[in-house]
């Protein structure tokens, strides 16, 4: 398969941030076209959210496992690799099942540094139907790199994710 990643992408405003959005999620559609196995789309996933988007220094998966979040596919540097629901930004999302938007990581409470330049982070449940899969990551070394559009977005790339993975095995 040959697949070219749109880099670059116009985020000046939140109109050209929405079309980025849309363009990504298209491309994602691409990369999930006849493959369901969870491991190569997150894989997938995490690689072209790491490549498209402007600012970011970790970009991955934690996946559910009892009470635990166990870390997933990612792109970026070595990471935390086990995380308890309630700890940290992505225990917090787990825990709550909310988006956690942090513009500036050094003001959240609990917040667990695994790479010193991360500076915000953005978090988003994965959820199949009421079952709840684990959370993807985004870490930024840039502060209040993330906003509710970029939430919205990733919130309907997720949804692609879920609707085109296999979560049983």
């Amino acid at each position: 398969m040959s697949f070219t990643v749109a880099d670059n992408l116009d985020m000046s405003t939140p109109a050209a941030k929405r079309a980025a959005y849309d363009t990504l999620n298209a491309q994602l559609q691409s990369l999930l076209e006849g493959e369901r196995d969870r491991i190569a789309n997150l894989a997938q996933f995490s690689a072209l959210l790491y490549q498209a988007l402007p600012a970011l220094n970790w970009a991955g998966f934690y996946l559910a496992q009892g009470e635990t979040l166990v870390l997933g596919p990612f792109q970026g540097k070595v990471a935390c690799v086990r995380i308890p629901f309630g700890r940290g930004v992505c225990g917090t999302c787990a825990a709550s099942g909310q988006v956690q938007i942090v513009p500036d990581v050094e003001a959240f409470p609990g917040h667990i540094a695994c790479d010193s330049a991360s500076r915000s982070e953005l978090v988003l449940p994965l959820r199949a139907g009421d079952q709840f899969l684990g959370v993807l990551d985004l870490d930024s070394p840039e502060l209040a790199r993330f906003d509710e559009i970029d939430a919205q977005g990733l919130t309907r790339m997720v949804a692609t994710l879920v609707a085109g993975t296999d979560w049983t095995r």
